[in-house]
């Protein structure tokens, strides 16, 4: 080492900083710091509260079209808005429980997400009107589903993978 970069005591820069890198990554593994491993819940309960929100709000548009107006079979349209709107709650309570940090909200949304990829694909080949819902709901589909699986999530939401259940001291 040169004279230039030798500390008060032989070692190093003048400043007293050694030449070796730290680790930036924390030491569980993962890339991310830990305030985004922190929010990836929440940003997945906002995507399951969206779309939980958005199958009340078709749901009851579909049903008092069907009180209101004239629809083909009436019966058949509210049970299409009752059903839309009942199937609302899965996404809402796992947005809930997401938010919540509770470790079985995941199972909820994951399967909300999983069953919104198929809608996606139909609207995505449909004709005209339904191809932008298509492409937005494939959007949150997918994002969500990755915040989902992404490790931080399931360190944050206290998941343990299998061979961890005796391992962790809860």
């Amino acid at each position: 080492m040169s004279r230039a970069t030798e500390g008060a005591y032989g070692e190093g820069y003048p400043s007293g900083v050694s030449s070796e890198q730290t680790p930036t990554a924390p030491p569980d593994g993962t890339t991310a710091p830990d305030g985004i491993a922190e929010r990836r819940p929440a940003y997945a309960a906002a995507l399951a509260a969206l779309e939980g929100l958005a199958l009340v709000a078709v749901g009851g548009w579909m049903s008092v079209l069907a009180l209101t107006g004239a629809p083909d079979d009436r019966s058949q349209a509210v049970t299409g808005g009752v059903t839309l709107i009942m199937l609302a709650l899965l996404p809402l309570i796992a947005a809930r429980g997401l938010l919540a940090r509770r470790g079985w909200s995941r199972g909820p949304a994951v399967i909300t997400q999983i069953i919104a990829l198929p809608v996606a694909y139909n609207l995505l080949v449909s004709d005209g009107v339904a191809i932008p819902a298509g492409i937005v709901l494939a959007v949150v589909a997918v994002t969500a589903l990755v915040l989902l699986v992404n490790p931080g999530t399931t360190r944050a939401l206290g998941i343990r993978g299998p061979g961890n259940a005796g391992s962790a001291g809860r």
